[in-house]
Parts: structure tokens; C-alpha cells; sequence
């Protein structure tokens, strides 16, 4: 997966302008076994039921934006706190 350069240079977390970059493949592996679980809730406090093809990593490293169908969710209820994956 990835994202266009340009696209991803221009981008920026909704909540704190702070940077947001590609997460590396093993998060996004850890976050899919505990959507999986039912274990992850999202900043709206939804559970999170749909496996990411990516994410975008705030600068952070707190929270992770989603990535579906090739399409940043750059809502900031949509964002996942990093803090509840173990």
C-alpha cells in the first residue's frame, strides 16, 4: 500500500496539524488481530469493525488515522488512539 508522495506531504492530523506519515506494516498487522478481538474503539467511541488496509500515524505517534480503499480518513473522530493496542 501506498500513498502518493505529494498527497502525503500535504497532509496533516485535523485535531493538532501535527505531521502524519505511513505506519509501518507490523502496526497495522497488531491493530487488524485487535479490531479483530472487537478490542478498539475509535476517538467518536465507536468500535472500529473494518480492518485497515493502511493507517496514517500522527507525528505523535498517538493516534492513527485510517486507511480504506486507498483513501485517507483524515475525520478526527475517526482516528484510533494507539494507546488501547497492546
Amino acid at each position: 500500500m501506498s500513498i502518493d508522495k505529494e498527497l502525503l506531504a500535504i497532509l496533516c492530523c485535523p485535531e493538532t496539524k501535527q505531521a502524519v506519515s505511513l505506519a509501518e506494516e507490523s502496526l497495522i498487522q497488531k491493530l487488524n488481530a485487535a479490531v479483530a478481538r472487537g478490542e478498539v474503539k475509535n476517538l467518536g467511541k465507536r468500535p472500529v469493525s473494518a480492518e485497515l488496509d493502511a493507517g496514517l500515524i500522527r507525528a505523535d505517534r498517538k493516534i492513527l488515522y485510517p486507511v480504506r480503499e486507498n483513501i485517507p480518513v483524515m475525520l478526527i473522530e475517526e482516528g484510533i488512539p494507539l494507546e488501547q493496542i497492546h
